[in-house]
């Protein structure tokens, strides 16, 4: 859950017992600036972490952060994990390591990383580096050893107290009751009988659940009996009725002196029909949080047909082995390493491995297939959510078949880079292409999504000589879409390096090339150079503000200030009826040749056109960048109300959401800043949803300066410094095309000229140094403020 600042775990069961703990880490907290809380897998280390953290939130001004490392193969994700646990989604070159201390330096707030055992040396090497340069930096770790770290202060946890305390007692109850309200210790015995179990189970409280999970049909009585015999029994290789992964436990990761709860997790298996322990086998390998329908995609095999699947998934939740919270589920480290080491018992590691891959590039195809189009925005939230199983889809694939991870490697490429795991993008995208020999679309998604990547962090060089590669073989294959991307590509390279011309002759040309059913040379809706848009460049429209918009032909005139390619996809602000989201605002009915206002479509098409590609929207959109980078802004605002048209017929967000932000520029430039804040909000009410700092950013930059110009200098200077606080969550200083300066310049200027210079810098000071979610709320806020 989110907490007034940062984000932690929601607790979905009674917490019981622990206060002695829960005070001895609230002072190393506030004494130390590194705590490690270790214990015995299922001693309850997660769950303590989240209680305490939770307590001392408030006095981290910067907010208290989770990590879960527990899904984590691999140490290269560590970082990632890590920098997005704490809001940082670095678009540079620079090394990541490098970015997140810098973002870091100056916070003052809570870090958690839970289950770092298996990931002790990299975490502890990351630590140290974060410590040093990071005095305001507080970290708890949960973990099963020590990480070894300098100045590491170390919290056993001990398992629940059940001899003289109530605490075992208490949460076996609870858990009881949990699974069945009307069940309790009501009968003669029964508190006797459940005491005896909490005692043969050492207080640990996993084991505890277990116990109470699997009551079954059992009374208490009969559960400590069936229990004390199981404990009782020699575990011996000859003994058919212990677990056989019993004896094949590391004692590394199950210490001896634990035994306890390795024997517990072996009873709660046995308890389990045969299909149950496979599908628990197979569940293994999902590292995020899953559904009903990808359960099945991966487990589905030989004696697990579909229903069988969802069968056995809810025999689990029974058993609670898996962990339901209404929408996904999930299974716990420890559980987890168990029926990992069951499906290896079963020679099934391979296979599982496969299915697993076949998945999740299944759901990469379904998501590309699904950008253009009404769940465009769920497509890019499962993306996201499930970012760690495609890595691993991916590292597989890579190993065992390349054809396909260098599908997927395009496919999901685009995504990661509004995500901005640009690392990543990059990363698997080349990986990919060094893989093996590649042709067809396959090889121009790989190089287009090098290129995106290579953009956004700023390589334009790269970006550049991948645009020209694309076009190449879009040319060569005769591939319309691979022209209109790799146009989209060398427009946007152009427009960030300040050559707008030259991207809008290469934009409205490959446009015309490959519409459907038009003749050679006829432009089609929103392309600029039709009969009715024949004005020279730079000479602006009739009524139109001569201002910073309206330079000489060629000149850069109107910053564009977005990137638009990066951002998430915008989200769709509207309702579907229609209706401005609450706090966008709502502007003034248009001019004639100007912008829609924010919430309606104007103009509807009495004869819809089909429903155009993403490529084709993007191509679209350069020119409308192009067009208002030239200053030529009554084509520009036509162009992106008839592109947001377009882009709403097809339930298209992430387009729509940057000819929003065009619009906002637009009306900017026309001396009409009250409807440029309408649409500045509402792009930023969509990017806030998709929780994208990159366009966040951009929007708030251009929403001061539409403040400023109706003379609310404190107001816009406030918005003004939480934009540069949003800067800063992506590395950069202020980003956007060229023009983009020029705006920034006037916004400040006329802020200052509105209340002073003191006044100025007080405001903007508050902006920047408050938390950027009580910023942006108040940037949303309508009502200006004089």
């Amino acid at each position: 859950m989110m907490t007034n600042v940062g984000f932690l775990p929601d607790e979905t069961s009674s917490f019981v017992g622990r206060r002695a703990e829960l005070a001895r880490l609230d002072t190393a907290l506030a004494t130390r600036r590194m705590t490690t809380l270790i214990g015995s897998g299922g001693v309850g280390k997660t769950r303590l972490a989240v209680r305490a953290a939770r307590a001392a939130a408030d006095r981290y001004p910067d907010g208290a952060w989770w990590a879960d490392l527990s899904p984590l193969y691999d140490d290269a994700l560590l970082l990632p994990t890590v920098s997005d646990a704490v809001g940082l989604a670095d678009h540079t070159l620079r090394m990541p390591v490098e970015a997140l201390c810098e973002w870091l330096s100056d916070k003052r707030l809570l870090l958690v990383l839970d289950s770092a055992e298996h990931l002790r040396t990299p975490c502890s090497h990351l630590l140290a580096e974060l410590l040093t340069t990071s005095p305001g930096l507080t970290v708890l770790v949960t973990s099963r050893q020590p990480l070894d770290t300098r100045g590491e202060h170390v919290v056993r946890v001990p398992p629940l107290p059940v001899d003289g305390a109530p605490d075992a007692l208490r949460l076996f109850e609870d858990r009881l009751r949990a699974g069945d309200p009307r069940a309790g210790l009501d009968a003669p015995g029964d508190r006797a009988a459940a005491a005896d179990i909490c005692r043969r189970l050492e207080g640990i409280p996993l084991a505890i659940e277990l116990a109470a999970a699997g009551i079954g049909r059992h009374t208490v009585a009969q559960l400590a009996t069936r229990i004390g015999t199981r404990f009782d029994a020699p575990a011996v290789a000859e003994d058919l009725t212990a677990s056989r992964l019993d004896l094949l436990a590391d004692d590394s990761l199950w210490p001896r002196r634990h035994r306890t709860l390795r024997t517990t997790i072996g009873w709660s298996h046995e308890l389990c029909t045969p299909l149950e322990r496979l599908l628990w086998a197979r569940l293994t390998l999902l590292r995020t949080d899953f559904d009903e329908e990808t359960a099945r995609e991966v487990c589905t095999g030989g004696p697990l047909t579909p229903p069988e699947v969802d069968r056995a998934l809810q025999g689990l939740v029974a058993q609670s082995v898996v962990q339901w919270d209404g929408t996904r589920y999930r299974m716990l480290d420890t559980l987890r390493e168990y029926g990992r080491m069951w499906l290896t018992e079963l020679g099934e590691e391979r296979a599982a491995a496969d299915r697993h891959a076949r998945s999740f590039l299944g759901l990469a195809r379904r998501a590309h297939d699904g950008w253009t189009g009404p769940d465009q925005i769920s497509w890019y939230h499962t993306v996201a959510d499930t970012h760690l199983d495609l890595c691993a889809a991916l590292d597989h694939l890579l190993t065992h078949d390349v054809a396909a991870a260098q599908e997927m490697a395009g496919r999901v490429g685009f995504f990661w880079a509004c995500c901005g795991h640009l690392s990543e993008a990059r990363g698997y995208a080349q990986r990919a292409l060094d893989a093996g020999p590649v042709d067809g679309p396959h090889r121009t998604r790989l190089q287009w999504v090098l290129g995106v990547a290579a953009l956004l962090q700023g390589d334009f060089a790269t970006a550049e000589k991948y645009g020209a590669l694309c076009t190449a073989i879009a040319l060569y294959d005769r591939d319309d879409e691979g022209m209109l991307g790799a146009t989209y590509l060398s427009g946007l390279t152009q427009l960030m390096t300040g050559r707008p011309a030259a991207a809008l002759e290469a934009a409205e040309r490959v446009l015309r090339m490959t519409e459907p059913g038009r003749p050679d040379g006829a432009p089609g809706e929103g392309v600029a150079g039709g009969p009715e848009e024949s004005g020279e460049p730079g000479a602006g429209e009739p009524g139109e503000p001569g201002g910073p918009g309206a330079g000489k032909p060629g000149e850069s005139a109107a910053g564009t200030g977005a990137d638009p390619v990066h951002g998430t996809d915008g989200g769709p602000v509207h309702g579907t009826d229609g209706d401005p989201a609450p706090g966008t605002g709502t502007a003034p009915a248009p001019e004639s040749d100007a912008d829609p206002t924010p919430g309606t479509d104007a103009d509807p098409d009495p004869d819809p056109a089909p429903v155009e590609s993403a490529h084709r929207l993007r191509c679209r959109l350069i020119t409308v960048f192009a067009l208002t980078a030239l200053g030529r802004l009554g084509e520009s605002s036509r162009a992106a109300a008839a592109l947001r048209r377009s882009c709403e017929r097809g339930g298209e967000y992430w387009t729509r959401s940057y000819a929003d932000y065009q619009l906002a520029l637009i009306t900017l430039l026309q001396g009409r800043p009250a409807d440029s804040a309408a649409h500045a909000r509402a792009m930023l009410a969509g990017k806030h949803r998709l929780r994208d700092s990159f366009g966040i950013a951009l929007g708030l930059d251009l929403l001061a300066a539409a403040i400023a110009a109706q003379g609310a200098g404190a107001q816009a200077a406030r918005v003004y410094g939480t934009g540069h606080a949003y800067w800063r969550m992506v590395g950069h200083p202020q980003r956007g095309t060229p023009e983009l300066g020029p705006v920034r310049e006037t916004c400040e200027l006329q802020a200052r000229a509105a209340v002073g210079d003191e006044a100025y810098q007080r405001a903007f000071e508050r902006g920047q140094s408050d938390n950027a979610e009580v910023g942006l709320a108040a940037a949303l806020t309508s009502e200006l403020h004089f």
